[in-house]
């Protein structure tokens, strides 16, 4: 990727970053295709990492904000939780897949968003998307649309240690 190129992918995710951080987030930095972001102080803090897919589809006709996010939270004793939002509504008691080369990975749904079943599936989830190149995450809408996003992993280990370092977090 050319310097133009990363400085263009770059401020889009930080762009993309404050639609979603609250207005006292500060970013610690950008990494490639994801962004590492902090806010709160001592054992209020949260950290989180944040990246779009490259690559959304699906027959939709209308689709909101679509990310992932993994998160610190050490005052409440959380880590590296997974969080994927989806831009629609999900379908009752679906499930959203999650493809990270030849691992395979299944989030529950709530609403438009979908989370690991326990810890121990973040943290897996986590250690694949960090030793990965792609991340295909699979849903279906509440209306029966079937999508596919696909998200770069570059970058996400370094946005990684930037967040645990901030939060405190081995």
């Amino acid at each position: 990727m050319n310097y133009f190129a990363g400085a263009l992918v770059a401020g889009s995710v930080a762009i993309s970053v404050a639609c979603i951080a609250p207005a006292s987030a500060k970013q610690i930095g950008a990494f490639k295709d994801w962004s590492a972001h902090s806010e709160g102080k001592a054992k209020a803090r949260t950290c989180w990492i944040y990246s779009e897919p490259v690559k959304d589809e699906g027959k939709y006709k209308k689709r909101g904000r679509i990310y992932m996010l993994v998160t610190h939270r050490p005052g409440k004793k959380t880590s590296n939780q997974v969080q994927f939002t989806a831009g629609y509504t999900f379908k009752k008691g679906s499930a959203v897949q999650v493809v990270i080369g030849k691992k395979k990975f299944e989030l529950f749904t709530n609403d438009d968003t979908a989370w690991a079943r326990s810890t121990k599936d973040d943290k897996s989830i986590v250690a694949a998307m960090r030793g990965g190149a792609r991340m295909i995450v699979t849903g279906q809408s509440s209306r029966g649309t079937k999508t596919k996003d696909t998200y770069s992993l570059a970058g996400i280990s370094a946005a990684h240690r930037a967040i645990s370092k901030a939060c405190g977090i081995k």
